[in-house]
């Protein structure tokens, strides 16, 4: 197929979002190698991806690109290629999720580096959403967030909490800090134990390297913020399971995940390859199927809008910190990232993703009062 057919196939699957080929507009593709036309038609998300890592286009605003064109389904557009069937075919044959993959995201994400995620995060280092309902900047819209758990929760001095995925222990030190709790963390990155560790010294905190599938303890509370996204559907029984066995009769569950309106059984291609493997944005029906007869439901919050502010402040900070780590990263690094925050940042701007925080008891601890507030 010619360029020009494949330009105008393009060209075509930009239009309806009101995107055009070396437009004047922010949210423009400016198109720097020809082979860009190839590659996307062919590969599709992962071929957008690739290619722009690669240099061969670049857009001013690609948060405004991409909220603009994931409302509009553009993989739909093009045929669906035979790499993605294979994907589609493996993630139903294998288990992405299972025991042995476990700490395989430890080591390609969470193990970059910590300095990286010192450059991006706020100064408590939380890795996910931010609650920014009445807050100024990053560093108060997390410690909201944080306090927000804990007060749904309703956490109390000498209760022992479980918080899977702890990350640096940012939840766990709020915790232990103002309500004088202790807590048990767990994270499946060695980088994040060892700074972690540091961070929570002479609080009653532990931080472990450990899969939640090894966690045989009882707990008054469980928190999970920004975790449940690398459990995989075909474990998502399993992780409930274990969270029930784990916690209390009449303790409480907090469970913080991204999610989708669509269930699905395999992530975006570019972002299963570079940036999280072996991982899966859950629909609330998978998340149904996956509690039902274990817990009733207590409360649902969507926190969707608030993600796409965390995103920005995220890139602002990687952006403008760059200076001190390009000498750890390289340019392909650097557009990879600022593609991963960028377009994820336009997803949540478009509705396309979500954030829950859905809070779980096994008996209906809060059926009285009912004028209870959070």
């Amino acid at each position: 197929m010619g360029i020009d057919k494949l330009k105008n196939i393009i060209q075509e699957i930009l239009y309806p979002a009101g995107i055009a080929l070396d437009g004047e507009n922010p949210w423009d593709i400016r198109v720097k190698d020809e082979r860009f036309y190839r590659r996307v038609v062919r590969d599709g998300s992962l071929g957008l991806g690739e290619s722009y890592m690669e240099g061969w286009w670049e857009c001013e605003r690609l948060d405004e690109f991409f909220s603009r064109i994931l409302p509009t389904q553009p993989e739909d557009k093009i045929r669906k290629s035979w790499r993605l069937l294979l994907r589609v075919l493996g993630a139903r044959l294998v288990n992405p999720g299972r025991k042995s993959l476990a700490f395989q995201i430890g080591k390609r994400h969470y193990d970059k580096g910590n300095e990286l995620f010192k450059s991006m995060l706020d100064k408590k280092m939380v890795y996910s959403c931010a609650y920014w309902k009445e807050a100024g900047g990053l560093d108060d819209a997390q410690e909201a967030k944080l306090d927000l758990i804990c007060r749904k929760l309703g956490i109390k001095a000498g209760d022992r909490i479980l918080d899977i995925g702890c990350g640096w222990g940012s939840l766990a030190r709020h915790a232990a800090e103002h309500y004088k709790v202790k807590v048990v963390g767990v994270t499946v990155s060695s980088g994040q134990v060892s700074l972690g560790r540091q961070l929570c010294c002479g609080l009653p905190i532990e931080i472990r390297l450990q899969d939640y599938r090894d966690v045989n303890e009882k707990f008054d509370h469980i928190a999970s913020a920004g975790m449940f996204e690398h459990v995989g559907y075909r474990n998502h029984r399993t992780y409930m399971q274990k969270v029930h066995d784990c916690l209390t009769d009449h303790g409480l569950f907090l469970l913080h995940t991204i999610g989708r309106d669509g269930s699905q059984v395999t992530s975006d291609p570019w972002i299963g390859k570079y940036i999280f493997p072996n991982s899966l944005v859950p629909s609330m029906k998978q998340i149904s199927a996956s509690i039902e007869g274990l817990f009733i439901v207590e409360d649902i919050q969507n926190m969707g809008p608030h993600y796409d502010a965390t995103l920005i402040s995220w890139f602002n900070n990687f952006d403008g910190n760059w200076g001190k780590l390009n000498g750890f990263y390289d340019q392909r690094f650097y557009l990879m990232w600022k593609y991963y925050l960028l377009s994820s940042a336009g997803a949540f701007r478009a509705g396309c993703l979500q954030v829950w925080q859905i809070l779980l008891s096994k008996k209906g601890v809060l059926r009285a009062p009912a004028n209870r507030q959070i």
